[in-house]
C-alpha cells in the first residue's frame, strides 16, 4: 500500500506534530479533532469547531505541551482494527472511503491515537519543536497555524 506517495511536499515530521497538536487542542477544549488540516513542510494549519478565541497564554500552553511531548522521544506505531471496532473507539469521518474494512490507527506513545492513512516519523525525537504562529476564531471555527521553530 502506498501512503501519500503522490504528495510532493509531504512532510512526515510535520504530520506527526499535527497529530500531537490536534490531540492536545481536542483534549484541552473538548472540541474533538480538527475537521480540516493542511500539512506542508514550511507551515501548516488545522481547523476545529470551537466557539471562542484562545488567549495567547492558552496557545503558549498548548505549544509548550506539544513540544514537551516531542522531546520525550515517543515511539510512533500503528495498529490495524476492523472498521466495526474502530468506529466504536474513534471518529472515522475524515477517513477516505478507500480506507477499506481495516482501519489504521497511528499511536504516538500514550499521548495520542487516531485513524490515519498518512506517513509518520518513527519517533518524536525526529521532530523539531513547533511554534504556533497564529490562531483566529471566526463563526465557530478555530484555525491554528503552526511551523517548526
Amino acid at each position: 500500500m502506498e501512503i501519500n506517495g503522490s504528495k510532493k511536499d509531504y512532510c512526515e515530521p510535520m504530520h506527526t506534530a499535527e497529530h500531537l497538536l490536534s490531540g492536545t487542542i481536542a483534549r484541552i477544549y473538548g472540541c474533538g479533532r480538527p475537521f480540516s488540516t493542511h500539512i506542508e513542510k514550511r507551515k501548516s494549519k488545522v481547523d476545529f469547531h470551537l466557539d471562542h478565541q484562545p488567549s495567547r497564554e492558552e496557545l503558549d500552553r498548548i505549544e509548550f505541551e506539544v513540544n514537551a511531548l516531542l522531546q520525550e522521544g515517543l515511539d510512533v506505531t500503528e495498529e490495524f482494527l476492523p472498521r466495526d471496532e474502530a468506529v466504536t473507539r474513534y471518529n472515522l469521518e475524515r477517513l477516505p472511503e478507500e480506507a477499506g474494512a481495516t482501519v489504521r490507527i497511528v499511536r504516538t506513545g500514550d499521548a495520542d491515537a487516531c485513524p490515519c492513512v498518512g506517513a509518520h516519523v518513527a519517533n518524536t525525537a525526529e521532530i523539531p519543536p513547533i511554534r504556533i504562529v497564529s490562531a483566529d476564531c471566526n463563526d465557530g471555527v478555530l484555525r491554528v497555524r503552526f511551523k517548526f521553530q
